[in-house]
């Protein structure tokens, strides 16, 4: 792999560094201790943080607990989810419109909350369905959603990933199940999350950061480094999860990152000595 990073001045100067979690700054529950070193060396230099990630099987306040648990001190408005975005955008573009939902229980509880009306799956109409990265799957959800989409509901999916990856290797992501709804259907969802737009405005709303005063960290090129290649936002590629050098080797120019790094380790030896 021939790649040749830019000045670190580039980073330096951010005001907002963006972390994807799973293959970034953990694998599972095995965290790694270098990441939050940087992160603590980032907070002390007066730089914000923020934990982002595509994952929504899980709430905001899961993610909470587990970053405290695993050392990273987060307080609440420093975690974000692809959940959490596409719950904006229903109560912003979508007001009361009944939604079927295929996700966790935890998910199911979070789009509650924020009064989003969830249907059962038995209903003949549906205006909207929702798949995303879920662990409690069955058929009769896949069912459900298929027949609803069918019968002229919009499909909408909260992120892009096919697999998670784990400490024990890969697992089927939100992708993959949309992958199958869609080939039962015919019809390619609206996705949210990591690579889209309305991430990268829900950030710039919720912390008044310019795009390019933030950068993000991620372990995928189809997601963390795509989201900041298509809007203006440099992207740092590290490969502690997903992404194998012969990745980035076969990727376009384009889809390529601004930074590339073995791990976090490396970041905050540049950036911090």
């Amino acid at each position: 792999m021939n790649f040749e990073n830019p000045s670190i001045s580039l980073l330096n100067e951010k005001k907002l560094y963006i972390f994807d979690m799973d293959g970034t700054i953990y694998l599972g529950n095995r965290v790694f201790p270098y990441a939050i070193r940087f992160i603590n060396h980032l907070r002390a230099s007066g730089r914000r943080v923020l934990f982002f990630t595509n994952n929504a099987s899980h709430s905001p306040k899961f993610y909470l607990e587990k970053l405290t648990r695993l050392g990273f001190s987060p307080s609440s408005s420093e975690i974000l989810t692809s959940g959490d975005v596409t719950v904006e955008y229903l109560k912003r573009h979508h007001p009361g419109k009944s939604v079927y939902l295929v996700g966790t229980p935890d998910l199911e509880n979070n789009f509650r909350e924020n009064g989003i009306p969830l249907l059962s799956g038995k209903e003949d109409r549906a205006d909207i369905v929702i798949t995303s990265f879920d662990t409690t799957l069955t058929y009769e959800k896949l069912d459900n959603a298929c027949r609803l989409i069918r019968g002229g509901a919009q499909y909408f999916s909260t992120h892009p990933d096919f697999n998670c990856p784990t400490e024990t290797g890969f697992i089927p992501d939100s992708g993959a199940i949309a992958a199958f709804v869609t080939a039962s259907t015919g019809k390619t969802p609206t996705y949210f999350g990591k690579p889209y737009p309305e991430t990268v405005d829900m950030i710039c709303e919720i912390t008044g950061v310019t795009k390019d005063e933030m950068c993000f960290f991620g372990d995928r090129l189809y997601t963390d480094i795509a989201i900041g290649r298509r809007h203006g936002v440099t992207a740092i590629l590290v490969l502690s999860g997903e992404t194998q050098p012969a990745d980035v080797d076969a990727a376009a120019p384009a889809d390529k990152p601004d930074f590339l790094f073995p791990s976090l380790d490396e970041v905050d030896q540049a950036m911090f000595g």
